[in-house]
């Protein structure tokens, strides 16, 4: 007996040996086939631009194809489930939006922790969001007259938006609270519909990101009221920010970075990190972003998890005082 234990006892030592040095031995040879980079929206959305974007500038540098792999539905908890159960070996990643954070609190019971489940390898960029009008006698002309008809007569200002729970949703419930006034939503399926409704004149405003308003604007159909980031966007560079009309500190942005499952070796972790910040100071990822009203945001490994922490905390805050439930 005693036998037997002490040899299986020398068993479970060399299995945890081995399994502490997979992670360098993996990292020396890392990587050593392709990558699938997975987006969890359909091809030809801003996500997918910029992860392809990435993607090809990464595959340069590692000197393996970065595949991109959509899997939209449910919300994006497909892709995120498909990352979360892969091996963590660095050969699956995700280029995530601000609905790893959003998700969580969103949908009941949650389908996923992103900060036990997932590991914030970099972020990437953020994106703002935008609330414009119509250019009916009916829709506001400013951020000042809608909060001022909002309070006269609550719920009088409507807003589109692509989705209850979207970020451009959570962004105005958001905006409400600090402004003190109370509008009333209207989810899409989509950001196109959503404006299609306030350019036809049956809804006043429309939240949703600021490349989707941009020809809208440009044709004289749609005006900008504010761009809720620290400030202006170079897509839109006549629009003012929420900062500038009043509320200082303010900012919804849609934000992106590139994560693993968790279990990512830390040695994985930070040559992926190196190489992307290596790629957000190439032109064409910088072009890519500014085209679609965004900017890029180099920073420390840990920012991305600081960032990641506070949205899921803010935003669980906001979804369990408005009550809001996913479409």
């Amino acid at each position: 007996m005693t036998t037997t234990r002490s040899l299986m006892r020398a068993l479970v030592l060399l299995a945890t040996g081995l399994s502490a040095a997979v992670g360098p031995a993996a990292a020396q040879t890392y990587p050593s086939k392709p990558i699938r980079m997975i987006v969890g929206y359909s091809p030809g959305g801003a996500v997918d631009l910029i992860a392809r974007t990435l993607g090809q500038r990464l595959s340069s540098a590692l000197g393996q194809p970065v595949i991109v792999e959509n899997k939209p539905g449910a919300g994006t908890n497909v892709a995120n489930r498909a990352l979360i159960d892969s091996t963590p070996d660095g050969y699956t990643l995700m280029l995530a939006a601000n609905a790893i954070a959003v998700n969580p609190a969103l949908f009941q019971p949650p389908p996923f922790d992103p900060l036990r489940d997932m590991t914030a390898v970099a972020i990437v960029g953020r994106v703002p969001v935008v609330l414009a009008a119509g250019t009916g006698a009916n829709a506001p002309q400013s951020i000042a007259a809608l909060i001022a008809q909002s309070k006269a007569k609550p719920n009088s200002v409507d807003f589109g938006t692509p989705g209850n729970g979207s970020t451009p949703h959570l962004a105005i419930e958001l905006f409400e609270r600090a402004a003190g006034i109370e509008l009333l939503h209207v989810p899409y399926k989509g950001g196109a519909p959503a404006i299609n409704d306030v350019l036809a004149g049956h809804v006043q405003t429309v939240a949703v990101n600021a490349l989707e308003v941009l020809p809208h604007v440009k044709a004289g159909k749609l005006r900008v009221l504010a761009v809720l980031s620290p400030s202006r966007t170079p897509i839109l560079p006549d629009a003012p920010t929420i900062a500038e009309s009043g509320f200082p500190g303010f900012e919804a942005s849609v934000w992106y970075g590139v994560v693993g499952p968790a279990g990512l070796p830390a040695p994985i972790v930070q040559r992926l990190h190196a190489e992307v910040q290596k790629a957000l100071d190439a032109p064409e990822l910088r072009e890519r972003l500014t085209s679609a009203g965004g900017e890029v945001l180099p920073g420390p490994q840990d920012h991305f998890s600081a960032l990641l922490a506070s949205e899921m905390a803010r935003y669980e805050k906001l979804i369990r005082a408005a009550q809001i439930k996913p479409d």
